[in-house]
């Protein structure tokens, strides 16, 4: 392999063409990647993005993405209910893997793919990495020298609304600005916990650590959606209520719903016995990190990341690059990335329990685990 990792950007979505693209195709980081593939299922798609995009070749089909011999890893940006098959055949392919969330939709698919992994020597960074972000890891190391007290419980999720009807990339007239929505409603894959509650998780569980055991109920509220004249059947769950167990008779609360959040949720809010940690503050004072003074400038927790440099902290979606540039490190200098498999795997199991338990009426015991980083 050359120093420069060739990648193959997989599903020329909302995703694709608002972050991963524009952030892979600025200059500054062609020394280290190099987008030598992409491909979409849609007629004219694929090209449509490489001749914007700088990428190298298109394709319809994944199958021959992986066959052309030309992408050492790829970034898996296609619905989430495809992630666990085309990651699989990746692994197989022995190409490196970034899974945009979420990794798989049940937490069997994720202990295959890691088993396939570490024996194909394959590595996988599964998105969200919201441990990278300096104000989260100071949020648990304040946690753990007890500027809480004693935990007593916390809150976090995200709802729908109508935000995936009205992105940018919804409204034009050609192939890289008519991109439909539906799949977010459909099972399996849609709904709002994969798409939204998985960032406000994966923080919760990176602060507090894993959880053992989930309660919830889960249904369909809305069943129909409207999308430039069409109606959009919707049959996965989009009104799911969580309580997580963390033990000791410490608990969360963890939504993903059609409409409706709570203030600050989006990042975890947690309570103890000295006060609140809400939306960067403890107690109503701001808290301090590095990089504090980028996100203030720029308006967002982005600019703090380790790869979201110049002109990349002006751009959408800036946490998928990052994510990305964690696993061009990890093929280029063998260095190992916080955002772990083990961890997406344990938040897919809430997901995949919480699921089970509204179906079930019975709380589900979760059975994996992961190491949280160090502080």
């Amino acid at each position: 392999m050359s120093d420069r990792v060739r990648i193959g950007v997989v599903g020329a979505g909302s995703i694709s063409v608002r972050g991963i693209l524009p952030h892979l195709a600025q200059e500054d980081v062609q020394g280290r990647v190099q987008i030598t593939a992409i491909c979409d299922p849609v007629p004219g798609r694929a090209q449509a993005a490489v001749d914007r995009f700088r990428g190298t070749a298109a394709f319809e089909r994944y199958e021959d993405l992986l066959a052309c011999g030309e992408v050492d890893a790829v970034t898996i940006a296609s619905p989430i209910g495809v992630h666990y098959e085309q990651g699989k055949l990746a692994i197989e392919h022995g190409v490196h893997v970034h899974f945009n969330k979420t990794m798989t939709t049940t937490v069997d698919e994720a202990d295959e793919l890691i088993e396939l992994a570490s024996q194909r020597g394959v590595k996988l960074v599964a998105s969200p990495g919201q441990m990278l972000r300096p104000g989260f890891r100071e949020i648990r190391r304040l946690i753990l020298d007890g500027a809480l007290g004693t935990l007593t419980w916390a809150v976090t999720g995200a709802a729908f609304g109508r935000y995936h009807e009205e992105e940018s990339v919804r409204h034009g007239d050609d192939m890289l600005s008519n991109i439909n929505p539906a799949w977010y409603f459909r099972r399996p894959g849609g709904g709002p916990l994969y798409d939204m509650t998985v960032y406000g998780l994966h923080a919760l569980t990176g602060i507090l650590g894993p959880a053992k055991q989930v309660t919830a109920f889960s249904g369909v509220r809305i069943h129909e959606r409207e999308f430039r004249g069409e109606m959009l059947p919707c049959d996965m769950d989009d009104n799911t209520l969580i309580v997580l167990d963390f033990g000791n008779a410490l608990y969360a609360f963890v939504y993903g719903v059609a409409a409706g959040r709570l203030r600050d949720t989006w990042g975890p809010v947690v309570f103890g016995t000295k006060g609140a940690i809400s939306g960067g503050q403890l107690n109503g004072e701001p808290i301090d990190y590095p990089g504090r003074e980028l996100e203030v400038e720029y308006k967002g927790p982005n600019a703090s990341l380790p790869h979201v440099v110049g002109p990349h902290r002006s751009m959408q979606e800036a946490h998928v690059y990052e994510d990305i540039m964690q696993l061009v490190d990890w093929i280029r200098e063998d260095k190992p990335t916080i955002v772990t498999a083990e961890h997406a795997r344990h938040v897919i199991e809430i997901f995949d329990a919480a699921y089970r338990s509204a179906q079930t009426g019975q709380a589900q015991t979760l059975r994996t685990t992961f190491e949280p980083i160090s502080i």
